[in-house]
């Protein structure tokens, strides 16, 4: 208990002050209470390392740390370990352990560099056969093949006449001159040409022109014995072509294209 006592602030200077302890009084109320603890079932052990090495015996036991709180046991037996051998894969020069090999290093290389070397050709020789597979597969067939060359009869084609024929699906003049028109072409100022070529560059024989059908404009075709210089007529734009094949009017701006051709004999005439 605590009490105090003040007067007025004429008297502050006396103060009364009384101070009482009681002891407190614990008591119990009720019946005190009976706890039992029952036990429960027991909690599998964990096979670790720590709980396995309590089970080793601890007299006669050489041990070793092999990490931060880790031991390791060194086994004793070793019957339930089969050691691996791999003399199968050895070689006969290096399975004694006492002999050097250093005496079959050279036989040893050698077969070996005669493997990898067979089998580099091998390898060489199936790539080269793939590609030639490849290759052949894209190429022409035989039916296109067969006409990438054409042989015309020359004696089919009269003197003063043009004769047309289908070669890699376009039209081809073969054009037998006359002397006249031979010496008229040879004449030509080569000033006045636009594309300037000599009758002689685009002709192996005086009296025959090979020349394919197709105008040098817009790929129209050309009608022979035409036209303003008496060879070639293009009617859909209007150009002109000599007997030569050398344009000489219109929008066109090359000559006729001569195509590689020769002369197997006399009356033969092979194209392509």
């Amino acid at each position: 208990m605590f009490s105090q006592v003040s007067r007025s602030s004429a008297i502050s200077s006396s103060l009364k002050t009384t101070t009482t302890l009681v002891t407190a009084v614990n008591k119990q109320f009720g019946a005190p209470a009976k706890f039992e603890q029952t036990a429960g079932e027991p909690q599998p052990a964990k096979l670790t390392t720590d709980t396995l090495n309590k089970f080793q015996p601890k007299l006669f036991c050489v041990q070793t740390k092999t990490g931060i709180s880790t031991a390791a046991q060194v086994r004793y037996a070793h019957t339930d370990l089969q050691v691996p051998d791999f003399g199968y894969y050895r070689r006969e020069g290096v399975k004694s352990p006492n002999a050097k090999s250093g005496g079959t290093e050279a036989s040893r290389k050698n077969f070996t560099y005669l493997v990898v070397g067979a089998g580099m050709v091998g390898t060489a020789y199936t790539a080269k056969t793939m590609v030639t597979e490849l290759v052949s597969s894209m190429s022409a067939s035989a039916d296109v093949l067969a006409l990438a060359k054409i042989e015309v009869k020359l004696s089919e084609i009269p003197e003063g006449k043009n004769m047309v024929f289908k070669w890699r699906g376009k039209p081809l003049f073969v054009r037998h001159r006359t002397a006249a028109e031979i010496q008229a072409e040879q004449s030509v100022d080569l000033s006045s040409l636009r594309h300037a070529e000599h009758d002689n560059e685009r002709v192996q024989k005086d009296e025959w022109l090979v020349v394919l059908g197709v105008c040098t404009h817009l790929g129209c075709v050309p009608i022979a014995n035409s036209g303003d210089y008496g060879g070639y007529y293009c009617p859909c734009h209007g150009s002109h072509y000599d007997a030569a094949g050398r344009i000489r009017k219109g929008p066109a701006p090359l000559n006729l294209e001569v195509p590689a051709h020769t002369f197997v004999d006399e009356g033969t005439l092979v194209v392509g």
